[in-house]
């Protein structure tokens, strides 16, 4: 299996995928609140002061070619566990099968992104070692 989409992309997202995960749902405070003055030293992470790294994480899926697109969510699906490594084939073919707009979509919705791709590449003997952020 060779992938079109390069490591360095694919290792971009897992970065920021883990970034977005890290995030936790806001808590309900008066709207006057600046989350730097609480007592509370977890309140910066709260995602509603922040979408900026949702949106470049879908920034960079709508930058990627259609096929690129399928690969990333095949590498994902492999990683869930929902295809083997050996049936790459089929988790494109599933990939695809809906069109960019639900790849997209199902890439967003994963709770685990970051960790699907990592455990996919890693069942092809991939890794971002070595590579931008991820040493």
């Amino acid at each position: 299996m060779e992938l079109t989409v390069s490591l360095e992309t694919v290792c971009r997202l897992i970065v920021r995928a883990r970034e977005l995960e890290a995030q936790v749902p806001a808590i309900e405070t008066e709207a006057d609140d600046d989350p730097t003055d609480s007592d509370d030293p977890f309140a910066v992470i709260e995602d509603e002061a922040n979408e900026a790294i949702e949106e470049e994480v879908s920034s960079l899926l709508d930058d990627l070619n259609e096929d690129e697109l399928y690969e990333v969510l095949a590498l994902a699906l492999v990683g869930r566990g929902t295809f083997d490594a050996s049936e790459w084939d089929e988790a494109l073919e599933a990939a695809g099968e809906d069109g960019t707009d639900e790849a997209i979509a199902q890439l967003m919705d994963m709770p685990m992104l970051a960790g699907y791709l990592d455990a996919g590449l890693t069942a092809f003997d991939l890794s971002c070692e070595g590579i931008g952020q991820i040493d």
